[in-house]
């Protein structure tokens, strides 16, 4: 059994408090959990307040929109489908019958006319971000193509994921709502929401309860602030990006579409069991349920990108900078480290102690998970602030992975 000595949890402690400590220009609030091979939570701590200047106290019941922390969650069901039969990574022709938006749609040159897509969609494509759909945020030839109207990634329409591609399908990788046509693909083949097949197959196996598309109740009087930061590092409280599922009405049901990209919001804790899952190859080490084979499990943690660059020198622009920082390279590197992508997260080891095999991948309002299955270890450490790519979330993170396996002694588990 893992174990993190009393000294190491003091030591993330004082950590997450003092990045906490100013709330003005620091962090107003931040929550943390860290897991082990057994299920267990070898740390689990919050700072701070839900909001900046707000009354309420960050604690671990503290609800969290997780952005794009949900396409772990979406590649799980996916693969459940996929193991069943029911689904082909492969096979562009049962795709395009599900999703026939994925035959007609057509490729953005930069002068903003259209071509013709010269290979066709698969699930793998769309699971691995080579399919060849952007963000706007990230795209400001999207932008453009898009206005006067524009594109707005979470509205709960799904016109705004009916955007050109910004390259040719599987010739580059390219960060955008390909795992949100995951989740129509999903919707398409079971008859159901992506909600409500998250919740039967597979938040109810693993006996979660504040995790959800659309927050119940209680989880709303639990939702963290958010926030955002400007130039001069000072931060306010601003509205939420993902507004419609925090006012869902059961009228809204038909025409609500679910983000299989960006929709969830969950505590940290309740994440971390989805974690474990696959630091146990595909198995609840809590409630003992199956979600997925081992073999799918190894797939998914394979580099399905080999035949492309590196993404250690990937430009990543501010297209929409109220949402996100320019920045190079996914990950800091270390040395032997090739980044890959599995299918949905980033594939990097880093100077934290991690493996090189390790799973990781983020969240738009500065959330950041890991699972490291070769030495038993996952987390995930969340803020609410916006843009993407906030110094003081960041660090608190590699902070937090750091004094993870410092206490650990970074040893095989």
């Amino acid at each position: 059994m893992t174990i993190l000595s009393s000294a190491a949890v003091d030591a993330l402690k004082t950590q997450l408090d003092s990045a906490c400590s100013d709330p003005e220009k620091g962090l107003p609030g931040a929550s943390v959990a860290v897991i082990g091979k057994d299920g267990r939570q070898l740390f689990s701590h919050a700072a701070g307040q839900r909001g900046l200047r707000a009354s309420e106290t960050m604690d671990q019941d503290t609800v969290f929109w997780i952005a794009s922390c949900t396409k772990l969650i979406t590649a799980i069901a996916c693969m459940q489908l996929v193991e069943q039969g029911r689904l082909s990574l492969d096979d562009p022709d049962s795709i395009e019958r599900l999703c026939p938006e994925l035959k007609d749609v057509q490729v953005l040159r930069d002068d903003g006319t259209l071509e013709e897509k010269e290979d066709r969609i698969t699930l793998r494509m769309l699971l691995s971000h080579t399919a060849g759909f952007g963000y706007t945020f990230l795209q400001e030839k999207l932008i453009k193509y898009g206005r006067p109207i524009g594109f707005d990634e979470f509205s709960g329409n799904i016109a705004d994921f009916k955007q050109p591609l910004v390259h040719q399908p599987g010739k580059a990788w390219e960060y955008g709502v390909n795992i949100d046509w995951v989740g129509k693909i999903i919707e398409r083949t079971t008859n159901q929401s992506l909600n409500d097949y998250f919740h039967q197959h597979i938040f109810e196996p693993l006996d979660l309860s504040h995790i959800s598309m659309i927050p119940t109740a209680e989880m709303k009087n639990k939702l963290a602030y958010m926030h955002r930061r400007d130039k001069t590092g000072h931060l306010s409280v601003c509205d939420h990006p993902l507004h419609r599922p925090l006012v869902f009405e059961e009228t809204d049901a038909k025409s609500f579409c679910h983000s299989g990209g960006a929709g969830c919001f969950s505590t940290p804790t309740d994440y971390c069991q989805i974690l474990a899952v696959l630091l146990n190859d595909g198995t609840s080490p809590t409630t003992g349920k199956q979600l997925l084979q081992k073999s799918t499990v190894d797939e998914m943690f394979r580099n399905q990108i080999e035949h492309l660059p590196s993404l250690t020198e990937k430009r990543f622009p501010d297209a929409k900078p109220e949402l996100t920082n320019p920045s190079i390279g996914t990950y800091p590197t270390v040395e032997g480290d090739r980044q890959g992508w599995g299918l949905s997260f980033l594939i990097s080891g880093g100077k934290t102690g991690r493996s090189l095999s390790t799973a990781h991948w983020t969240g738009l309002p500065n959330l950041f998970w890991w699972c490291d299955r070769e030495q038993g270890v996952a987390g995930i450490v969340c803020t609410q602030i916006l843009p993407f790519g906030d110094r003081h979330s960041f660090k608190l993170w590699t902070d937090v992975e750091t004094g993870v396996y410092k206490g650990i002694g970074r040893g095989k588990l």
